[in-house]
């Protein structure tokens, strides 16, 4: 059954794609940084201990989950000559950037100050500006087009874009230390490079995007109230698949950032061109797979495609052999080969989750679903570094403000079992998920559906 298209719909120009795609790019060359090397600078040169560092994350993570619901209300009430997303983007780009380099200028004080310091940039850059940024982005995919195809490709451009900054990021990043000098100050003259570079894609990305998704049935279904808002939400089931997906998807993203460089700095004993080197395969992998993953859609549905790919990562990490730098490679590879069709098809599937809301609840909810997905996302992230730098502290992780120190055993096996076991525990619970995720089969005919709604002015 061919999906059903609304009026006015029209293709999406690969200029705007790529412009779409640079904003994510924008995100991660910041987020990227606070995923993976932000718990070491903390650690390994700010002199911070990794429990201290865990409560920070943890907590945080309470708190960001909380303003993605109320970012989600405010993008809902937002009324602009540029839409209900897309100002958003313009509006916070320069406090991001700006809240991006406080992080890592955190004073040499007591444990409390150095507490409070962390605890306020680092819910300034990622509770407020974060997200005031990322998730009125991604709902603005579902405001630039109703077409399910074209989402698709929203979500593969932003998904396959927006490893690059990371790439910019993490696996230039240390090395630039090294050369600044291999101190704080060498991490606040990498970040504020970074944050500048992010702030130029983001007003790439708000001039070259327009909201087009306009509904004469929503305008004259008037307010919708936060506690029916919240009930359509949760009668959505859908919307707690495509959750669980997203915060696996950040969480294994996580896991492996937050880990690697400690890896790499004790079990091989090289944090500079061993890192690099495998982040960057990695990443490189999931930008070739991700842009190649709509040819498997023409075979395939979304949900068994991401199914596939899971196979792989799972035989990935269990050819590990933790060791030998030669098989971390072949892991790194087999990894992001699997990681790809999630990450390429998320975002277009949270869009999906919209159309059949608005189906099955004649409500249309872009921006709460986007940011209720983000909850779980982040609480995920954030519960995943707290747990590795939990585990590390206990396990008797020694601090150190850039000087050369040696670990005790345990953290060096801690470190090991986390990088070759926790994948395995996400990739299983994403099988899971999939394998009852059914959506896919029905949307032609909910979309169908609702084009007949619309035309008698109906949600």
């Amino acid at each position: 059954m061919q999906e059903q298209r609304f009026p006015r719909e029209g293709r999406i120009s690969f200029t705007t794609k790529i412009a779409y795609g640079s904003g994510d790019v924008a995100c991660n060359i910041v987020y990227g940084m606070i995923s993976t090397l932000l718990v070491l600078f903390y650690t390994d040169y700010a002199g911070v201990s990794p429990y201290l560092v865990g409560i920070v994350m943890m907590l945080s993570r309470i708190f960001d989950g909380v303003s993605d619901v109320i970012m989600g209300y405010i993008v809902s009430k937002t009324h602009s000559r540029w839409g209900q997303s897309r100002p958003w983007i313009i509006w916070m780009a320069a406090p991001y950037a700006l809240g991006a380099v406080l992080l890592f200028t955190v004073p040499h004080t007591g444990e409390m100050l150095q507490f409070i310091y962390m605890f306020i940039t680092y819910n300034f850059c990622t509770t407020v500006c974060y997200t005031a940024i990322n998730l009125p982005y991604g709902s603005l995919s579902a405001m630039m087009t109703r077409d399910s195809g074209q989402r698709d490709m929203l979500s593969v451009f932003r998904m396959g874009m927006s490893p690059i900054g990371r790439i910019i990021a993490v696996t230039f990043t240390l090395p630039l230390v090294k050369a600044f000098g291999n101190d704080q100050a060498a991490w606040i003259k990498c970040m504020s490079i970074w944050a500048v570079l992010a702030l130029i894609l983001l007003v790439f990305c708000f001039f070259s995007c327009e909201e087009k998704v306009h509904i004469v049935a929503r305008e004259k279904q008037g307010t919708i109230s936060l506690k029916d808002n919240l009930k359509a939400l949760v009668k959505n089931q859908y919307f707690w698949a495509v959750l669980l997906l997203w915060t696996f998807q950040g969480t294994t993203q996580t896991v492996v950032g937050t880990i690697l460089p400690y890896y790499c700095k004790y079990v091989f004993h090289n944090d500079s061109w061993m890192y690099s080197t495998l982040y960057f395969i990695e990443t490189v992998v999931i930008i070739i797979v991700t842009f190649l993953c709509p040819l498997l859609r023409k075979f395939f549905t979304k949900s068994r495609v991401i199914l596939l790919g899971a196979v792989i990562v799972l035989a990935g990490q269990f050819l590990l052999n933790p060791y030998d730098f030669k098989w971390c490679v072949l892991t790194t590879v087999l990894r992001g080969i699997g990681q790809a069709p999630l990450s390429a098809f998320i975002f277009g599937m949270i869009g999906d989750v919209v159309e059949f809301g608005q189906w099955k609840t004649h409500v249309r909810q872009e921006s709460f679903i986007f940011s209720g997905g983000s909850v779980g996302a982040k609480i995920g992230m954030g519960a995943s570094q707290a747990l590795i730098t939990g585990i590390l502290s206990l396990c008797g992780y020694v601090a150190s403000t850039g000087a050369a120190v040696t670990q005790p055993e345990a953290v060096v096996n801690a470190i090991v079992k986390i990088y070759a076991f926790a994948p395995v525990v996400v990739w299983i619970l994403v099988i899971l998920v999939i394998l009852f995720y059914g959506l896919d089969k029905k949307y032609p005919a909910i979309m169908k559906e609702l084009c007949e709604r619309e035309a008698r002015g109906e949600m």
